[in-house]
């Protein structure tokens, strides 16, 4: 398992395996997203209170899934980098910040474009809105923070330190809405007991949700092979990859 972990970790030989994943990742993100939006826009009925309105949410709630898992793949990325220092670990958190905050606006921006027909208005200071809007400014405050700081490997450790302690707001996320009064939506997807919405429904938010988490990595280890091109440019292995050898 330490050999695995120690393999994955070295630069060249991550740059190598992401580089042959994302065509075939590529592939995989469209079909998913393909079914997941001709399920959910086309197939799916109308919702029998909301109507086609309801429809955002197969971009909504995958979108907030997605703010919540790369945040704590960002703490967990931080333990890494304080305890073994390891750099692609640093690459993986700051790469995953961008994208993370990318998801962050986009389930904020829609769930305003669907609060205001719903609601009566673009924004309320509701628990769950409130405590994703801070985690966006947690996001910023990590791509803030690094680029900040000219030495990149205390940037990490600082943004490292960071992404642990701001990791204290996920399960303020996820329960705000159990534990305060609120205007936002109850847990719906969980509750297989007593589902709460319907299969023709499910089915398609889930695909959704795997696009988004496909298109998660894809993303991430394009940036990651950059951030590593620019970190290691004087490596030998990046000298052997501009002469156009295999490494």
């Amino acid at each position: 398992m330490f050999l695995w972990f120690h393999k994955w970790g070295s630069p060249p030989h991550f740059y190598r395996i992401a580089g042959k994943w994302i065509p075939w990742l590529t592939g995989i993100f469209l079909l998913l997203l393909l079914a997941g939006l001709y399920g959910g826009l086309v197939l799916a009925p109308p919702d029998y209170q909301q109507g086609d309105s309801y429809r955002i949410i197969f971009i909504h709630v995958p979108a907030a899934w997605m703010s919540l898992l790369i945040y704590i793949i960002m703490a967990f990325c931080g333990i890494i980098i304080i305890v073994w220092r390891m750099k692609l670990a640093e690459v993986v958190l700051i790469s995953s910040a961008s994208i993370g905050a990318s998801f962050t606006f986009l389930a904020l921006a829609t769930g305003s474009i669907w609060g205001k027909p719903m609601w009566g208005t673009w924004w309320v200071w509701d628990a769950r809105l409130t405590s994703e809007l801070i985690l966006l400014f947690l996001y910023l405050g990590v791509i803030g923070l690094y680029n900040a700081i000219d030495d990149k490997r205390i940037a990490a450790k600082a943004v490292a330190i960071l992404a642990i302690v701001g990791v204290v707001n996920i399960p303020i996320i996820h329960y705000s809405v159990e534990w305060w009064s609120s205007l936002h939506q109850g847990p719906t997807i969980t509750k297989f007991d007593k589902p709460s919405i319907h299969w023709s429904m499910l089915i398609p938010l889930l695909l959704m949700a795997l696009a988004f988490q496909v298109y998660y990595v894809l993303t991430l280890f394009q940036s990651c092979r950059g951030e590593l091109l620019k970190r290691e440019r004087n490596s030998k292995w990046v000298a052997e990859l501009s002469e156009g050898n295999d490494v």
